[in-house]
This record gives structure tokens, sequence and C-alpha cells, in this order.
């Protein structure tokens, strides 16, 4: 048996990752009439409990189709089966009043003769993830014509629970943690091989009908608004893990477990093994075992492991070392029933480096017969390349993607270990890190769709969503409209762009009610966070207020989404809201520099009290346009030198090596990675949230992955010079590069440079898309580029 659900496995991976690059093309008309498929769930349930659910049904077909289309989605989680191989995972995080389905193709698996079509749906009730939104348990199956329409869910459909499952809750120390919980499998109590044409479902119990699928527009305010996924299903790719770092209680050969190798754990023995994937990764973990009547196994999932709990809390040193470190975290527990070829496969996926597998057996051996993980993540492709010679800036743009990978699911996501939510101001950076990259941007359409949704009758953003529990942001509400301008820039999609603009008047408006005469806010209400700065009067990121209500970071942020706002407003808005936003721009750039420039120390302050400054305000003044373009560089070199400044953290360093390359020192971006550095020298694999790394919660935030712009942007100058990237600047600030080249994705194609320093000439390769052109500038002077190859000797 387990050599055959092995083969299933692999099968199922190998279809699925063929099928799962991109959804079917959905109909029109299942988005005008109600379904007529119901929605189904346990009978006599009111599906508000934690449970883990089986549905199936069986159908016979005279020959295999060539095509059978379904629409299906669930809730809380679903996956489905047919013939035993996975086919769709979902359905994709959003809300009730925008509730996904996927539309998948089932001929692939299906045969002539009996099939069988089954999903497992779970529901995590209150430990459920914060991102989940969620009514009951519940799943539906649509098909997409009367053919298709056999395999509607109706009560001919069979349920059952398995109660083999349980949650377990924490994760064993005191943090801000939202991910969900583990889960406790006996499998004593599983229900097996469920998922063949040939088991028995007899039985079984008929699911329970609720009430008709409704697309969106036909449906209450009670009920599930179904609209079609717009992004691909998520990838999923076999993941061997390849180091094992300790074994306590049992000899493990040497091939274990990079490669499948049996273990055989003794009776009545405690055992402990150290995996290590050596990098961080988020995937579905499979553990098959053997026999072990009655033995308890325990997986821990850690990003990394602690100093000592006790002493130090949650302190972590070098990533890499494990010698006497302390465990906690995330965990499944599974009990043995003692028979071969056990199976336990994670429902959700989780996110690790290392797993420390537990293992106190009874009078009967247990045999780990193989445990290995399989990856996922939304499917980017890493369109970019870069050569330099300079193996330390692949390092970083490599560990950069994993970073963005590791945060970009059926969401972005903040991190995936602890929260799993999809914040404005991370997803601002994650979304600029995949056009460069990538080019792909249905996740970002999809991201910006979820903030305008989730905006409140105050018009602000929620600071994130999908999230049960409502949390708002203001500031957040201000990148939004940055998002909104660098979709505009980058993407050539302005009507997208143009339907989401009465959401940014809206932000503006709000904020509009705690401007003074003068312009600047005061009483700005709920978190006004900025950065994790360690400053003084930093309070849970919020930037200093002063004496007299002021603050020139949130002044200076307001300042520039009313220029983001002219900018769209102007070209593709309400002209006379543009002139609007002009009129309040101006009003508050001389009220910051009245208000906020210290004459004696060159500076803006972060008050009007001029005893506070910060990296942050001056950034933002740079790049807000306060400060003369003959002045900017002095500014920013003090911004760099000045140690009284309150520093930003590695995600605020986005905005701060703008202003610096803006003002003119660009040629030294390379000189202020040191904190990637670090990263890199303690032994991460993903760019941590915080600069403080012995304390840093979490190892994976994508606010981090920056270089991953820069290092095209910047070093290699490729910039956007017109809405839709319809025009492009080429501006490199080489530094001490000699040789240097690489290529990004554009809407159009792709863009490619080539540098190439010959004694004191330097030869300039630029290529641009068809039907795209552009300038060049070199040292001051600028040149124009068309279309095609455009050549240089400079």
């Amino acid at each position: 048996m387990r050599t055959y659900l092995t083969a299933v496995f692999f099968a199922c991976f190998l279809l699925f990752a063929k099928q799962g690059s991109a959804q079917i093309a959905n109909d029109k008309t299942v988005l005008s009439k109600p379904w007529n498929a119901y929605w189904i769930g346990p009978a006599n349930d009111p599906g508000r409990e934690y449970g883990v659910y089986y549905f199936r049904k069986s159908i016979d077909l005279p020959a295999k189709p060539n095509s059978f289309i379904v629409k299906v989605s669930g809730d809380n989680r679903y996956k489905l089966y047919v013939n035993r191989v996975l086919v769709s995972v979902g359905p994709a995080r959003g809300d009730t009043y925008y509730w996904n389905y996927e539309t998948i193709d089932l001929a692939p698996y299906l045969i002539a003769g009996k099939n069988s079509i089954a999903a497992i749906v779970w529901n995590e009730a209150e430990v459920r993830p914060e991102a989940q939104i969620s009514l009951r348990t519940a799943f539906i199956l649509q098909g997409n014509t009367t053919t298709e329409e056999i395999l509607n869910t109706n009560n001919t459909w069979k349920c059952l629970q398995n109660k083999a499952y349980s949650p377990i809750t924490g994760i064993g120390y005191p943090t801000y943690y939202v991910a969900g919980p583990g889960e406790l499998v006996d499998m004593n109590k599983t229900i097996k091989n469920w998922m063949g044409a040939d088991y028995d479902d007899t039985a079984w119990p008929a699911a329970g009908p609720m009430e008709h699928g409704k697309p969106k527009g036909l449906a209450d305010a009670f009920g599930w608004m179904l609209v079609p996924s717009v992004i691909p299903q998520m990838e999923r790719t076999l993941q061997r893990i390849p180091v094992l770092r300790k074994a306590d209680g049992v000899t493990v050969p040497s091939t274990f477990p990079a490669t499948k190798t049996s273990i055989t754990v003794p009776a009545n023995t405690s055992a402990t093994l150290l995996l290590d994937q050596t990098y961080l990764t988020s995937a579905y973990v499979t553990f098959n075992f053997s026999n072990g009547k009655g033995a308890a196994m325990s997986l821990m999932y850690n990003e990394a492991l602690f100093d000592n709990l006790a002493k130090y809390g949650s302190r972590k040193g070098n990533r890499n070392d494990v010698e006497g470190k302390d465990f906690a975290g995330r965990r499944d527990s599974v009990i043995s029933d003692g028979t071969p070829g056990q199976t336990f496969n994670t429902l959700y996926w989780r996110t690790y480096r290392y797993i420390r597998l537990r293992i106190q057996t009874k009078d009967d051996p247990l045999v780990i017969d193989d445990i290995y993980g399989t990856f996922t993540g939304y499917p980017f492709q890493q369109n970019a390349k870069l050569q330099t010679g300079n193996p330390e800036m692949q390092k970083i743009l490599d560990i950069g993607w994993r970073t963005a990978r590791l945060d970009a699911m059926e969401t972005y996501m903040d991190c995936p270990y602890y929260e799993q939510l999809q914040y404005i101001g991370d997803t601002r950076i994650q979304g600029l890190v995949s056009y460069y990259n990538s080019g792909d941007d249905r996740l970002m359409r999809n991201a910006i769709n979820l903030m305008d949704h989730s905006r409140i009758a105050e018009g602000l953003t929620l600071s994130r969503h999908p999230s049960y529990s409502p949390q708002i942001i203001s500031t957040f509400s201000l990148w939004y409209i940055g998002v909104l301008h660098d979709y505009w820039m980058y993407r050539p999609d302005s009507n997208f762009v143009k339907d989401k603009l009465q959401g940014e008047r809206s932000v503006l408006d709000f904020f509009s009610k705690y401007q003074q005469a003068d312009g600047s806010l005061k009483g700005t209400p709920y978190w006004t966070f900025v950065d994790w700065a360690e400053g003084k009067n930093w309070d849970g990121g919020k930037p200093p207020i002063g004496s007299k209500g002021g603050s020139a970071i949130l002044d200076l942020q307001l300042l520039l989404a009313y220029q983001m706002a002219a900018d769209m407003e102007s070209k593709i808005g309400m002209p006379a809201y543009a002139k609007r936003c002009h009129e309040k721009a101006a009003q508050q750039k001389q009220t910051i520099q009245n208000k906020y420039w210290d004459a004696a120390k060159d500076l803006y302050a972060d008050t009007e009290d001029k005893d506070l400054f910060s990296q942050h305000a001056n950034s933002l003044a740079i790049l807000a346009g306060l400060v003369k373009p003959q002045e900017e560089m002095a500014l920013s070199k003090k911004i760099l030198s000045d140690t009284t400044l309150t520093p930003c953290t590695i995600y605020f360093k986005y905005y701060m090596h703008q202003a610096l390359v803006k003002g003119g020192l660009g040629n030294n971006y390379m000189n202020w990675l040191d904190i990637w550095r670090k990263n890199i020298a303690n032994g991460l694999t993903t760019w941590a949230e915080i600069s403080d790394l012995p304390n840093a919660r979490s190892d994976c935030h994508a606010w981090g992955a920056s270089p991953n712009i820069e290092f095209y942007r910047t070093i290699l100058g490729i910039d956007s010079y017109a809405p839709g990237f319809s025009k492009i600047k080429i501006e490199p600030h080489l530094g001490a590069l000699k040789n240097a080249s690489g290529e990004i994705p554009h809407p159009n194609g792709k863009v490619a440079v080539e540098y190439v320093q010959d004694g004191v000439v330097w030869k300039i390769d630029i290529n641009l898309p068809q039907k795209t052109s552009g300038i060049f500038i070199w040292k001051g002077k600028t040149y124009p580029l068309k279309a095609g190859k455009n050549s240089f000797k400079i």
C-alpha cells in the first residue's frame, strides 16, 4: 500500500504541476444566475466548530472526456481530488463579499468507467488563521454545462467527518502569532483509502444541502458572494530535506533524509531527529511511517532555534547554529495505529528551515519510511537577469527572491510563519519586486482589489486584508495611494487604476479632516505606524509627536500622497481634483518647510520642537521635493553621516535609498547594504523583519527585498519614465563596477542593458522592446533611445 500511495502522490504532483500554471477561463453564464449546485456541509451540523470533513461522489463515464470543466470552492479550505490525484487547492483567500472559486478542467484525470471525485474540507473555526474569513463549513462544485452538472454538489454527495483530527494551538513562547493551529492526528481513528473509486461509501451519510451558489450581485449579505479567482493555482514542487543535523536515541543512515531511507526506532525508545532544509521554505510536509502501534510523533517547525528561552526569551543567534539551542514553534503530532504504510500530510503548508521530529515508541518498533516537503507558493517565474562578476550581489538577489516568494501565496504576506497577512506597507515593495523580477502582475492586481474592498465608511483602507479582525494603520492608507501610483507607472492598465481613484479620494478626504488651517496634521487617529525604528519617542513604530501635535513624517507622507494623487488625477482622473491636490501639496510643502526645517542643523526635525531628528523625515523631504536640487547632495550626505539621527530599519531603507539616489549618491548604493550583509553573516536565508537581528521575530519579511528592485532600477538604471512603462529611462549608477549587464521584463517584452569599461571608454548597449522609446542619462547628459538596439561609446 505504501508504494502505491507514493506512486499516486508523484502522479498527483506531476499532473498538478502541469495543470496549476493557470486557471481555466471562466464563462459569463455562471456569473449571471444562481448556480444549480448547492453549498453542502455535514448534515445536521451547524458548521461552526473545528473539523476535517471528507466529501465524495462516484460517477460512471462511457468514455474519457476531452473536457470536463467545473467551478469549485469551500469554507475554510478545500483540496479536490479526482481518482486520488490532487487537482485543485483553494479557495484563494478573500472575504465573503468576494468569495473566490476556482475553475478546473477535470478531463485529464477522468477515465472511462467509474471515477471518484473527493474533497477534503477543513474548518479551523476559532483557531483559524487571522487571514481566514469564514461563515461555516461548506463545499460547492458546479459543472460548467449540463454534461458536467452530474457532479453538482447536492444530497447525492456523501460527507463524513474524520474525527482523527484535533487542533494544536500556540507556539510555546509569547509573541504575535496568528497563522493557525497545528494538527493532532490519531491514525487509529482516521479513514483510509477513501478517495478511491473502489471505496464503499454506502454507510456514509448524505451531505446536507444549504443554499444555491450565488455569484456576486445575486447573493445577499449573509452568503458567499462568488467571484472567479483571478490568480493561478499555487506551485507545488517536490522538495527533499537535504541534511540531518542531530540524531538522539536512534542510529540513522547517512542517506537520510536527502534520499528515501528507512529508519527503525526500537520499541520503548525516545528518539529525536533535527532536520535542516538549509534554507527557509514553505511546504506541505509528508511523513510516511509503518508499524509502531501507539507511538507518538511530534513535528516542530522552526525558522531558527533560540539561545535560551527561559533566560533570553526568543533571542536568536546565528541561524546556522543548533548546539545548545532551545526549540519552540508550531507543531503537528501523530499517533500510529501500528499498520504498514501510514501517511501524515499537513492539511496546510508549514514554514520552516528546521524540523524537529520526536518519537516515543511503545512495545512495537516504528519504521520511518520517508519525510519530505512539497514546496508551495505563488508561481512567480524569475525573468530578470544580472551579471556583474560580483558573487555577493547574486547572493543578495537570490535571498531577496526567496524572501519575496515565501511571502507570496494567494495574497502577498508580511511573513509566512507568524501572520500570513497582506499589509499595504509591505505589499508596496513586494509589488515592485514582482514587476522587476517576474513581470507577473496578477497577484498585485488581486492585492489592489482586496485593499480597495477593505475601505471602511471613514474612507480609510484596512492596514491588511483579508483579515478576520479589522486593523487600521492610517499611514498605510497613504501608501495605498503609492501602490496605485506604482501600478499606474509600471503596468499598462490605466483603466484598472482609474477605477480605484475614488478610493484614493476617500483616503485623502479622511486625512483632510485632521489637517489644521496650515495643512499640518494633528490628532491623526488609529495606528500611525511608519517603521520599527529604535529612537527617542518612537513608540510601537509611530514617529514622535511634538508639543503642539505636529509630526514632520506624517505631514511628509501626506504630501507625497497628494503629489501622487495629483499625478494620476491629472492624466486619468478629474482635472478639478488634480488642481485641488496640487494646491494642498503646495500648502503642505510651505508648512513643512516653515515648521520643521532647522537652519542651524541643516536638517528637517521630526517635530515642531526641533529636538528630534531622523533619517526618515529627511529622506521623505528629499523625495517630496522640498530640497532644492543643488542642496540634495549635502542633505543626503548628512542622512548617512549624522549619527544623532534615528536610523531607518531594513524596511524604511527602501525610501531612504531612493532619496539618496535622488540626492546624487547612487554610485554608492553598494555601500549602504550593511544590514543585508549582517543577515547573511548571521546565517539567514531570507531577510529578517527588523534590523535588530538577534531579536527579530520573523526571519522572512519581503519588505527587506528592496535590493531586488534597486539592483535593476538604481545600478543598471532601468526605470519607468511614463505611465504604463510606455517610456523608459536608463540612468545607471555603476559605482566601482567596470562590467555590468542585465535585463528585466517589460509589458512590451524586455529591457536589456550592457555596460563595459574599456580603458577610459565605456561601451554601452541598450535594447528596448518594440514600440517603446526612452532616454539614456550618463553623467548628466541625456541621449534619446529608440525601440531596439542603441549603442554608445562614451
